[in-house]
């Protein structure tokens, strides 16, 4: 599929890219980027070439502005509205049960709505230039599809001066914050992003997709039923021909071989 908002690829390796590309609203989260966002990660899902989607933006400066302000002003009844914005619920749903890891290349500004697209990812490493904000609450607006996501990755405090103030925080302060896992020099970020994906992208895909899917589920769960469900997928796990490969390549010391089984 042609895309108009994103540009796809998938490289050498395994590695997907997926990358806003609509600079005249700085990437702004609109119905069709959203759209097209989903048929990407979709298309990302399923292709077993794929084992890891590395997320950024073709803008220089900004990763995100957020939603599309235009269109909550729209003139469009309310009920149409309320529909449009499942495109959240279905992408951050997508990227979380994607079944592999994705890593968000925070290449500029992380704002509104892109926080919680960028917190939807399982890793993300930032330029020390971007910043991270949810400046909703000085238009008017509040960031309820994304509320749910900050307090799963923010302690409440720090996630409550974020949503009421609404000022932006630095790349170094959302490290401190629990928001971003590195923070490096612009220069060096597409080498630390490229390291990383490489990384993940070598690792069991059977057993990739077990854990991704665990984490996922698992993380809203009572303790003795996620101790339980946990339990479940260990012996799932060491079914696996790769689990038996990776203890028998660890006594040999030698890489393992992998495939998927």
């Amino acid at each position: 599929m042609g895309y108009e908002k994103i540009r796809y690829e998938v490289g050498d390796g395994g590695v997907a890219t997926i990358a806003l590309d609509d600079p005249d609203t700085r990437n702004s989260l609109s119905n069709d980027l959203l759209g097209e966002l989903i048929d990407a990660f979709e298309a990302a899902r399923v292709d077993a070439t794929v084992r890891c989607v590395v997320l950024t933006s073709t803008h220089d400066r900004v990763f995100s502005s957020g939603g599309n302000v235009a269109q909550f002003a729209a003139d469009t009844p309310l009920v149409h509205r309320h529909f449009a914005t499942d495109r959240f619920v279905r992408l951050f749903g997508l990227i979380g049960g994607l079944g592999k890891p994705s890593l968000c290349s925070a290449n500029g500004h992380v704002l509104a709505g892109a926080l919680g697209l960028a917190l939807a990812c399982d890793l993300i490493i930032a330029s020390e230039t971007a910043e991270f904000g949810t400046p909703e609450i000085n238009l008017g607006l509040f960031p309820f599809m994304i509320m749910a996501l900050i307090y799963r990755n923010v302690p409440r405090k720090r996630a409550n001066e974020m949503l009421l103030l609404g000022e932006r925080i630095s790349a170094a302060e959302a490290r401190d914050a629990g928001i971003v896992n590195r923070v490096v020099p612009a220069g060096e970020l597409d080498a630390a992003v490229d390291d990383w994906s490489r990384k993940l992208a070598s690792k069991s895909p059977v057993v990739m997709r077990l854990g991704k899917d665990a984490m996922f589920r698992q993380q809203d769960m009572a303790l003795q039923d996620a101790l339980e469900f946990l339990q479940a997928q260990l012996s799932i796990e060491l079914s696996t021909e790769d689990a038996v490969e990776g203890v028998k390549a660890f006594f040999e010391k030698r890489d393992p071989q992998w495939t998927g089984r």
